[in-house]
């Protein structure tokens, strides 16, 4: 409503409600100074009439959530302030077992040795950090709204944005930087596209049988059957579409029931997880394909790090008029430390 304006009310019936001189006046003051003082690019300026009521919740956008830690390892406070981290590999070298069997009969002059090699893998740590800034104004004008706290939405907008990036990179990495991958774009993981050629939910039962009874074969060969993989991690629009009965034979049994208890079984891993991750899906990862993951959750297999979680500095101000602080953090991309044990499923 434009100032001095007047409000056209209507009640009930729809007939016109009048004010008298009094109210007419508190009106046209309100609405004056919501036009005067709650100016703001970012929605101060709002138009209320004697009838409206400024609610005390305030709706806030929402975006989809995953935590990291929940599919892969993630050490945090580890090598803080570092530019890199250096991870060193051991191997055992040696020649074959037979080769230390020794004749007592014979002179024995010089042993069969075993020996241990080792080499490492860097990973780049990326610093971050963002401002926040408020002004008296700034404070003035919020807090004539009545329930809106502006430094504390800034402070929640910037942590979001901290939670929602490393999400993100967990993932996916950085757009553009090698050095900072995520778990479905690591180099050198053999990527399986002839097993899983549709949605493991679209499957009949025949079909999704057939690709159980070679799925964790193909990962054992894959790592040269030296480990066992923990997580099975599925693009999320498949996981959701699990629900539905195996077959018709035994309609009490989903066919994600069936899928996590047949591999815990083989595993011999009671606490294998069947995971959904909406990176996953071709939506969501510009990689082209939906994307299945097989992996052996333990640090020294694949890994993300924090060096320094997000940490916040005290509010400062030069004139006690602008304030500012920073928030600030160091993280690294994911790193697959044991490359074959991991193995991606593509379609």
């Amino acid at each position: 409503m434009q100032p001095g304006r007047k409000m056209r009310i209507l009640n009930s019936e729809g007939k016109p409600v009048l004010l008298n001189q009094a109210e007419q006046y508190h009106a046209d003051y309100t609405q004056r100074m919501v036009n005067e003082r709650l100016q703001n690019v970012l929605g101060y300026e709002v138009d209320i009439t004697t009838l409206t009521t400024i609610m005390k919740k305030i709706t806030e956008q929402k975006f989809f959530e995953i935590a990291p830690a929940d599919i892969i390892p993630v050490r945090v406070g580890e090598g803080a302030w570092s530019s890199n981290l250096l991870t060193y590999r051991s191997y055992q070298l040696g020649d074959d077992f037979s080769t230390g069997i020794i004749n007592t009969g014979s002179n024995n002059s010089r042993l069969a040795s075993a020996d241990a090699g080792v080499d490492s893998l860097s990973i780049q740590v990326k610093n971050w950090a963002k401002s926040i800034g408020w002004s008296i104004f700034d404070l003035e004008q919020a807090a004539k709204s009545g329930n809106w706290d502006i430094v504390s939405a800034k402070e929640k907008s910037r942590k979001r944005n901290w939670d929602l990036g490393i999400q993100k990179v967990a993932f996916l990495g950085m757009d553009g930087d090698s050095s900072c991958l995520g778990l479905y774009n690591q180099s050198g993981v053999t990527n399986n596209t002839s097993l899983i050629t549709q949605p493991l939910s679209a499957m009949t039962s025949v079909q999704l049988t057939a690709v159980l009874t070679s799925l964790l074969n193909t990962y054992r060969s894959n790592c040269n059957r030296t480990a066992w993989p923990t997580h099975f991690i599925i693009p999320e629009s498949d996981f959701l579409g699990l629900a539905t009965p195996y077959s018709s034979d035994f309609p009490n049994v989903s066919k994600l029931q069936w899928i996590e208890s047949n591999l815990q079984i083989m595993t011999k891993k009671k606490d294998f997880k069947v995971m959904p991750c909406a990176y996953g899906d071709t939506a969501y990862n510009a990689l082209g394909v939906n994307r299945y993951v097989f992996l052996n959750y333990d640090e020294e297999s694949i890994r993300m790090d924090i060096p320094v979680d997000y940490t916040n500095t005290l509010a400062n101000s030069l004139d006690n008029f602008s304030f500012q602080n920073v928030g600030y953090g160091q993280f690294t991309g994911v790193l697959a430390y044991r490359p074959l044990e991991l193995l991606y499923y593509s379609y």
